[in-house]
C-alpha cells in the first residue's frame, strides 16, 4: 500500500545564502517511485537513492529570484495512485542577535519547572508511560506553558535568556524527560507542548527583550528514533560487531602520541547504550543535521545554541556546521559542552587555532569547566601555591590562549553537577560569594534554576539536582515563586541575586569592560572590571578569620577614587583601609 510519512524539512524558506535543500523522504517504497514537480525558481537536480528502499533524497535548488508560495511534488509510479505532496517556501523574517556577555542565562530543565497544561502530561500512544513526581527519573510534567507563566518572575530576576534542556520530541521508553535522545528532529515534544507553543514562547521572550538558546544534541539520537529503527543506510551509524562505548578520554583527539583505534574509539563508541551515535562523515547525515538547525532558528527566532557533548563530534563536520550556520545567521551565537580537566584540553575545541590545533572548529565559546572547577577550589580549598584561590587566578591568567575568553559560558552548576549550594557545604558567605563570581567575571554567566532560592543536592547517587521548582505545580504546599512562599534566607539568597544580576544589566562595565586581576595574597583576591564610565572592585577572603587590607597596592585601578559602594547593600565605605570578615566577598562601585 503506497504511502508517504514524512518529508522533512516540511517547508524552507526563500532567500537563504546555500540555494541548496535536501528534501529526506520516507515512505512504503517510495524509491519505487518517479518524482516530478514544477515551481518557478525551484530546480530538481537530481534525486538519491540509498540501500533502504523507504527513502529518497531529492536535491533541489532554490533561486533568489523565487517567490514564496506552495507547489506539489509528485510521486508516480505506473499503475498506482499517484502521490502528491504540498511543499511550501516563504519568505525569512528571522533577525538574531545572537548571545553575548550582555546576557544572562537561566537553564532549565522544562520538566521540572513548572506544570502549565495538565493536559498534555501524559500522552496516549507514547512508550514511556512513567510518570510520578516521587521518582527523579519519571515525567513530572513541567512543560512550556509553564515556562511562559514564570517569565514575569525570571525578568524580575535579571535574567535577559532562557537555556532549556532539549525540547525536541523523545519517544523512549525509560528516563525520556531529560530529552538528550530524541526521537524527532522538527518536533517538539508532546508532553511540552507543540512547535507553535515553543515559537509562542520564543516571542513572548523577545516581547521581554529576552533571548532562547536552544540546546542541540549532534552526536548521536534515541535508539527509537525512525532513523535508527530504519536506517536510511547501514553507514547512517557507527556500527560495532558488539554494543561498544566511548572512552571518554578527549585526550586523544589532541595527544601526539595517541593510537588510531584510541581516537576511534573517543568519536565514534556511543555515549550511552539508548543512544545511537551519528556517523557525521556521511554526507546525507550532515545535510539532514545542519538543514534542521536552521531549520528551527528561522522558524522560531532563535538566539542562540549550546551544543551537548561537544567533544565526541566529529570536528570536521562541526566547523563545517558552525560555517554553514554562521553564513546564514552572521551573528548568531553558539557555544559547546566540554567536560574536560585542563586550560588546554578545553582551548583546543574552541574556534582559532590558538593553541596549535592545526584546525579551527569555529566554536565560538565553550561551557567553561575549567572556572567552574576553580571556583569550587576558590571556596572549599586551601590557600597555597597552586591551591584555593590561586587556582582561580591560574586559570584567569590561561585566557591568553583563547580567542575570545569572553565567550565562554560561566556557571556555578547545571543539570549534571551537584547543586551550588550543596558543592559549598550549604555555607551561606560561600554561596555570596560564589553569585558575586558568577555575575562580575569576564563571560556570560549562566545560573540553573533555583540556584537563586538555594535548591540543593547531590547529583550522585539519586539525582535530586533535578527536582521541581516548588510552586510550578497546582497543590504545592509552598509556592517559592512569591517572596511570601520563600523562608528568611532563601528571601535574602533571591533578593542578593536580583540586585547583582539587575545591576549586571543595567551597567555595562560588568558586562564587557575590562578585567585587572592582582597576584592573590595570603588568601585574600582582588579583581576589577573597569570601563571609562565605572570602575568596580571585587574583594575575597578566602581565609577562615577576619582580614585588615591595605588598598594601596591596587592604585593602579583605584585611581583618584575616594569612596566604595557596596553594590549589594548600597552603603559607602573609605577606600584606603577594609576589614574583611572570614570567607567572605564584597562587591564594590569605585566613586
Amino acid at each position: 500500500m503506497p504511502n508517504l510519512e514524512r518529508i522533512e524539512p516540511m517547508n524552507w524558506w526563500i532567500g537563504f545564502k546555500d540555494q541548496s535543500l535536501q528534501l529526506l523522504v520516507r515512505g512504503n517504497r517510495i524509491a519505487d517511485r518517479t518524482i516530478t514537480l514544477n515551481y518557478a525558481g525551484v530546480k530538481l537536480v537530481n534525486v538519491q537513492k540509498v540501500e533502504n528502499p523507504n527513502y529518497l533524497f531529492l536535491n533541489l535548488k532554490i533561486s533568489s529570484t523565487t517567490k514564496s508560495g506552495t507547489f506539489p511534488i509528485l510521486f508516480t509510479k505506473k499503475g498506482e495512485k499517484v502521490i502528491s505532496y504540498n511543499y511550501e517556501l516563504k519568505s525569512r523574517t528571522n533577525h538574531t542577535a545572537g548571545i553575548t556577555n550582555k546576557d544572562f542565562i537561566y537553564l532549565i530543565m522544562p520538566d521540572r519547572f513548572a506544570n502549565g497544561d495538565l493536559s498534555n502530561d501524559q500522552i496516549k500512544g507514547m512508550k514511556d508511560k512513567h510518570f510520578s513526581r516521587d521518582s527523579m527519573y519519571y515525567r513530572h510534567g513541567g512543560d512550556l506553558q509553564g515556562i511562559i507563566n514564570k517569565l514575569p518572575y525570571l525578568q524580575d530576576l535579571g535574567v535577559t535568556t532562557l537555556w532549556l534542556n532539549p525540547v525536541l520530541e523523545n519517544d523512549e521508553y525509560v528516563t525520556s524527560y531529560h530529552g538528550y535522545a530524541n526521537t524527532e528532529n522538527y518536533q517538539i515534544d508532546r508532553r511540552f507542548g507543540n512547535n507553535a507553543l515553543y515559537k509562542k514562547l520564543v516571542d513572548e521572550c523577545h516581547k521581554r527583550g529576552m533571548k532562547m538558546i536552544k540546546d542541540l544534541v549532534h552526536n548521536h539520537i534515541g535508539d527509537q528514533h525512525f532513523l535508527f529503527l530504519d536506517p536510511p543506510s547501514k553507514d547512517w551509524f557507527h556500527q560495532w560487531p558488539k554494543y561498544t562505548g566511548t572512552t571518554y578520554k578527549d585526550q586523544t583527539l589532541f595527544d601526539p602520541y595517541a593510537s588510531s583505534a584510541d581516537k576511534r574509539l573517543m568519536t565514534d563508541g556511543w555515549f550511552d547504550k539508548h543512544m545511537p551515535d551519528v556517523n557525521q562523515q556521511n554526507s546525507l547525515v550532515k545535510k539532514y543535521i545542519t538543514q534542521s538547525h536552521i531549520w528551527w532558528i528561522e522558524y522560531a527566532g532563535l538566539d542562540g545554541f549550546r551544543l551537548d557533548t561537544y567533544a565526541y563530534n566529529d570536528r570536521d563536520f562541526m566547523a563545517e556546521w558552525a560555517k554553514a550556520v554562521s553564513a546564514e545567521f552572521p551573528k548568531f551565537t553558539y557555544f559547546g559542552e566540554t567536560w574536560v580537566n585542563g586550560t588546554a584540553n578545553q582551548v583546543f575545541f574552541t574556534e582559532g587555532n590558538t593553541a596549535n590545533q592545526h584546525f579551527d572548529t569555529k566554536l565560538q565559546g565553550v561551557t567553561d569547566f575549567q572556572t567552574y572547577f576553580a571556583i569550587n577550589e576558590t571556596l572549599n580549598g586551601k590557600f597555597g601555591w597552586t591551591d584555593g584561590v590561586n587556582r582561580l587566578y591560574s586559570v584567569l591568567a590561561s585566557d591568553y590562549q583563547y580567542k575570545d575568553p569572553t565567550r565562554n559560558v560561566l556557571f556555578l552548576d547545571n543539570h549534571d553537577t551537584d547543586r551550588f549550594l550543596s558543592k559549598v557545604g550549604e555555607d551561606f558567605n560561600k554561596y555570596k560569594s560564589g553569585i558575586i563570581l558568577l555575575l562580575s567575571l569576564r563571560g556570560i554567566p549562566q545560573m540553573y534554576y533555583g540556584t537563586e532560592i538555594l535548591m540543593k543536592n547531590f547529583a550522585n547517587p539519586d539525582g535530586k539536582v533535578r527536582d521541581d521548582f516548588p510552586g510550578g505545580w497546582n497543590g504545592d504546599k509552598v509556592n517559592k515563586f512569591t517572596a511570601t512562599g520563600r523562608n528568611e534566607k532563601e528571601n535574602e539568597a533571591y533578593n542578593f541575586v536580583k540586585k547583582l544580576a539587575n545591576y549586571r544589566k543595567n551597567n555595562a562595565v560588568l558586562q564587557t569592560g575590562k578585567m585587572m586581576q592582582f597576584v592573590p595574597e595570603k588568601g585574600i583576591y582582588i579583581y576589577f572590571r573597569y570601563n571609562n564610565d565605572k570602575t568596580v572592585m571585587v574583594v575575597m577572603n578566602t581565609n577562615d578569620q577576619v582580614e585588615d587590607l591595605e588598598t594601596a597596592r591596587f592604585l593602579e585601578r583605584i585611581g583618584k577614587h575616594q569612596t566604595l559602594l557596596n553594590i549589594i547593600t548600597d552603603q559607602k565605605l573609605p577606600i584606603n583601609k577594609l576589614t574583611l570578615p572570614a570567607k567572605t566577598t564584597y562587591i564594590f562601585e569605585l566613586q
